[in-house]
């Protein structure tokens, strides 16, 4: 799904204010959701969320804090919905082996820094974490997802465009009203600059939340080679185009964009046709690292940009993370079978993947 552009207009737009009954009933859902009580399954669940549906900076933040863990000396296992992943039950990711129709694209990003698991299903997903051997959790989005009891949760956003119109889906990009999830945030990390990410960063010292700020850079070293080069950028992410800005702010000259929705299945027809389009201009055909990952073989023949948070206060992240309890040890009621560790591929006794319980799709 591509985001409407009215979504991040300053004020409602009449499109917004028709749609406004709709959202208020979908916020005042996805509030009554939130507060249901969480379970727990023994080590720390760090939930790195957003306000909004779409993207602002998730996993970027999420690599970030699993790296800081590893330094801290903890043993963090990413947990991810696995977007457009097949998986019927909770996958361990492989990036040797899996696709992202296998996991999903951002599971394969985070599975490089450390072990993923993927699951529908929040709980059976933190089973197999715990399996695999977790003393934290990581899990990539589920703000609004009640399913487990989270020791940190923090909230992302994109400093240029904040809440937006500050409406409910599908009047805007709220997953529900502000007010009501500020309870449910230990901390905000604003990613890049702008006005609406300021005044919510001001909102969040005001309930006394930390603020940490940070930057997408990109690596240095593909920055440079694109300085003063002709490029065609294609992106399929939560806003395209803030990846066209980050490569015109390092000098590249971006001759032609194509924008997709967030997760885009590329056919071999769109690849065939943008590398057609570059070659007509004598130009390069660049995209981001999360779009790469879904194209497979055909990656390999255009540009990848990589970036990374950078955070402008390490120190305050790191002393959040420190103040993490320990894995609880499991209870003897929770026995093997509870937290099976989770079946790449079909065993070869042919049975297959074990079946899962019925998925929750809040994963919001």
């Amino acid at each position: 799904m591509r985001a409407p552009a009215f979504w991040w207009k300053e004020g409602p737009t009449l499109t917004a204010r028709l749609l406004w009954p709709i959202g208020w009933v979908y916020g005042a859902l996805t509030t009554r959701r939130m507060r249901r009580p969480g379970a727990d399954c023994g080590p720390p669940v760090i939930c790195i969320g957003n306000f909004v549906a779409g993207g602002a900076g998730k996993t970027p933040t999420a690599i970030a804090v699993a790296q800081a863990l590893l330094a801290l000396g903890r043993k963090p296992i990413f947990l991810s919905r696995g977007y457009g992943s097949d998986a019927t039950a909770p996958r361990l990711v492989d990036p040797a082996r899996h696709k992202a129709a296998d996991v999903g694209d951002e599971p394969l990003l985070l599975a490089a820094i450390a072990p993923c698991v993927v699951s529908a299903d929040k709980l059976e997903g933190a089973r197999a974490c715990v399996a695999a051997g977790a003393d934290v959790i990581v899990m990539d989005d589920g703000l609004q997802n009640p399913a487990l009891t989270k020791a940190l949760r923090i909230a992302v956003v994109d400093g240029a465009v904040g809440i937006g119109n500050g409406l409910c889906v599908p009047a805007g990009p709220l997953r529900a009203p502000l007010a009501a999830q500020w309870p449910h945030v230990d901390a905000l990390v604003v990613i890049g600059d702008g006005e609406p990410g300021a005044a919510l960063g001001r909102a969040a010292e005001a309930l006394g939340k930390p603020v940490l700020r940070g930057l997408l850079a990109p690596e240095p070293g593909m920055a440079m080679g694109l300085a003063g080069r002709e490029v065609i950028a294609f992106a399929g992410i939560g806003r395209p185009e803030k990846f066209f800005d980050t490569l015109r702010g390092l000098g590249a000259e971006v001759i032609e964009t194509e924008a997709f929705p967030d997760h885009h299945a590329f056919t071999a027809r769109e690849i065939a046709g943008l590398q057609g389009r570059a070659k007509r201009r004598g130009a390069a055909l660049v995209t981001t690292e999360k779009d790469a990952v879904r194209l497979g073989p055909a990656a390999e023949q255009l540009l990848t940009l990589p970036v990374r948070l950078a955070m402008e206060d390490q120190a305050g992240l790191m002393g959040l993370l420190k103040r993490l309890p320990s894995a609880v040890p499991l209870r003897p009621a929770q026995t093997s079978r509870d937290f099976a560790t989770p079946t790449p591929y079909p065993s070869p006794q042919g049975g297959g993947e074990r079946q899962a319980p019925r998925p929750d799709h809040s994963d919001h």
